[in-house]
């Protein structure tokens, strides 16, 4: 993900990027509807451990 920055994917803000906390801080996550977000790690070099989860 060469020159892509972390506030990249608050565009659009329908994204709502969010920082996460409890036992998944350290993630992030990104709506994907109401119900399913897609979280995962973010690095400098990419992104980890990425998974689609219904964590509500």
């Amino acid at each position: 993900m060469s020159g892509v920055r972390l506030e990249d994917l608050r565009i659009p803000p329908g994204n709502r990027l969010e920082r996460l906390a409890g036992d998944r801080r350290g993630q992030h996550s990104s709506r994907v509807n109401d119900r399913w977000r897609i979280c995962f790690r973010w690095t400098d070099a990419d992104v980890e451990d990425a998974e689609i989860a219904d964590y509500h």
